[in-house]
């Protein structure tokens, strides 16, 4: 086989061998039937029909309706809907629907409004609702994103399950303002306290003690600023204490703004000065005290009744105004006191986590009040790492929240026994696990293991997977095994082979760029089966009988002649070899007359 400085076997691929399943450089290492895989639809389109009809070509079993964007789900006819169900029954495919991305917390860049966040549900509502005619007599899967604009935390370390998490970057929120601010990793420098300590200090403080600080530092600068005002008050009445005790001595308390003398009117309007500072300070410290309660633990809820019944006290029966000034004087100190200190910036994760359980968790139930066991299946779905809700963790914290306010409404409307909510909650609500999309934790500097770790901690909940890879930094959506999305260990981790959750290809990317559905490069990187016996051969080995995408040098780059002429038998070979080909005709090799 050698001529000359190179060997033919070093620019011949040959064929597949049965004996080497893992043949191909794009086989992630995790066979995936071809039947549980699925493809989306162009989420620009709103015929659907047209774009379930077209892609069914591909032979997949499964197809999702991309409807992401809320104008275009709008302009899918309902009919549409229903005519995709017969359709579906007709050749056996699954249908699955990914609803419009919607903010579902109520946050804007104007703050937090319940009104955005109700407004919210009943989009998301609206999107079952409608779902529904996708698959009238089963439970449609349908796809909602945990977040949709909001800033996402930049972590330091994940944490195992049950460890804490730390941030190097936060975002909070105030939850009566839903004012944001933004809180990262930074050093301060203070003054040394002499003896053996440094001149200057030097100190590390996380986004976890900065949020500290913002709420003590916030809460502590109202109280500061009521002493100020209150201040203002006291010195007006220590300097006309006098004349204003003169004055209620010499009316006997029934004053006549009209009939008072030039004194009397004097030491009048400084006691009016004086009151309406107090009435102003009464307000805000009532507000302060409210917001308070409101937003309080159980333990400080009760140091705060404490609080109002020594306030009153102090006011007694018949206030006055300088018995009511000491009494306020005392209420600001214990409002100060660091242990009633509420909680009033928290990290927008937790925040938007309580928020969006309420949108997710009504929306399901109202579904299931109008389907019962028919009801679609609401599938909350990780968005790209970088904005909120987006990691493992949040996922699942999002999910119980949503699913405890389905079983609260379960309980109270239905008057459901705990148990049989419970169930029918972890029916009805799950999570869409998007592959490409927690590997974009390689920007934040995380690796393969953090990765495949954030999946452990969802992996119980979910109903539905998204297929797209990537490489890490950019939210590019490329058939598998074409990034460096660790998808083997993903899926182990997700359960064992056959794992029965829906699979859907999200090959945006591909579709623009390569103009050609992505099924077949996913299923040699899948090593999906070619015949339904599911045995070899393997879809990763037809590389090395037609040249894939990922097989090497594209086209026939060894001319047809030169097959025939070491491949086609006795016959085949030139005259002047014995055969019966006309010979002297140029380059054997290239196809081409000899120059």
């Amino acid at each position: 086989m050698g001529k000359g400085d190179y060997n033919i076997s070093e620019i011949y691929q040959g064929g597949y061998s049965s004996l080497k399943p893992t043949y191909g450089d794009v086989f992630t290492g995790y066979r995936v039937a071809a039947g549980s895989l699925g493809l989306t639809t162009d989420p620009r389109q709103a015929n659907v029909l047209q774009e379930v009809s077209s892609k069914l070509s591909t032979g997949v079993k499964q197809i999702e309706i991309a409807a992401v964007s809320p104008e275009i789900f709008d302009s899918m006819p309902k009919q549409q809907l229903k005519e995709i169900n017969r359709l579906s029954k007709l050749t056996g495919i699954d249908i699955s629907i990914h609803a419009p991305v919607i903010d579902s917390t109520g946050i804007t860049q104007q703050g937090f409004s319940e009104s955005n966040r109700e407004l919210s549900e009943r989009k998301v509502a609206d999107a079952l609702i409608r779902s529904h005619e996708l698959n009238p007599d089963g439970n449609v899967n349908v796809t909602v994103h945990s977040s949709e604009g909001l800033p996402g935390t930049e972590w330091k370390t994940l944490g195992k399950e049950g460890e804490a998490r730390t941030a190097k970057k936060m975002v909070a929120i105030n939850k009566d303002s839903g004012q944001m601010t933004a809180l990262e990793e930074e050093k301060r420098f203070s003054p040394g306290r002499g003896g053996e300590e440094p001149l200057i200090r030097e100190e590390l403080h996380t986004p976890e003690q900065n949020l500290e600080l913002t709420n003590a530092s916030d809460w502590d600068n109202k109280i500061t600023q009521l002493f100020f005002n209150k201040e203002r008050a006291d010195e007006i009445l220590q300097e006309n204490q006098v004349q204003i005790q003169t004055l209620f001595e010499e009316t006997g308390g029934k004053l006549d703004p009209n009939k008072l003398n030039p004194s009397q009117e004097n030491a009048w309007l400084k006691f009016q000065d004086a009151q309406n500072y107090l009435q102003e300070i009464h307000k805000s410290a009532n507000a302060l005290f409210s917001k308070a309660y409101e937003f309080g633990t159980t333990e400080q809820k009760e140091k705060l009744k404490e609080i109002s019944k020594k306030y009153g006290n102090e006011l007694g029966e018949t206030p006055t105004v300088l018995r009511e000034s000491k009494a306020m004087h005392n209420l600001l100190l214990n409002l100060q006191n660091p242990e009633i200190t509420p909680t009033m910036f928290v990290p927008l994760e937790e925040f938007a986590t309580e928020q969006s359980a309420k949108t997710f968790g009504n929306a399901a139930f109202n579904a299931y009040k109008k389907f019962n066991d028919h009801a679609p299946i609401l599938c909350i779905e990780n968005p790209p790492v970088g904005m909120g809700l987006s990691t493992g963790e949040d996922l699942k914290n999002l999910i119980e929240a949503s699913r405890k306010q389905f079983v609260e409404n379960a309980i109270k409307e239905k008057g459901m026994k705990e148990k049989e909510a419970n169930k029918l909650a972890e029916k009805f609500i799950g999570a869409t696990w998007d592959v490409g999309h927690i590997n974009m934790l390689r920007k934040q500097g995380f690796e393969s293991k953090d990765i495949v770790a954030e999946t452990g901690k969802i992996a119980p909940l979910v109903k539905h997977v998204h297929l797209s890879d990537n490489f890490g930094f950019e939210h590019t959506e490329l058939p598998m095994g074409m990034g460096n999305v660790p998808l083997k260990e993903i899926l182990n981790k997700l359960g064992k082979e056959g794992f029965d959750a829906k699979k859907i290809i999200e090959a945006g990317n591909w579709w623009q760029h390569f103009k050609t559905p992505p099924v077949k490069e996913t299923m040699e990187a899948l090593g999906s089966p070619i015949y339904s016996m599911e045995m070899a051969p393997y879809w990763n080995q037809s590389m090395g009988l037609q040249q894939g995408y990922s097989g090497g040098l594209d086209g026939a780059w060894l001319p047809q002649v030169n097959y025939e002429t070491f491949g086609g038998g006795f016959s085949q070979l030139p005259t002047e070899l014995g055969g019966q080909r006309p010979g002297a005709q140029g380059s054997r090799m290239g196809g081409r007359p000899m120059e």
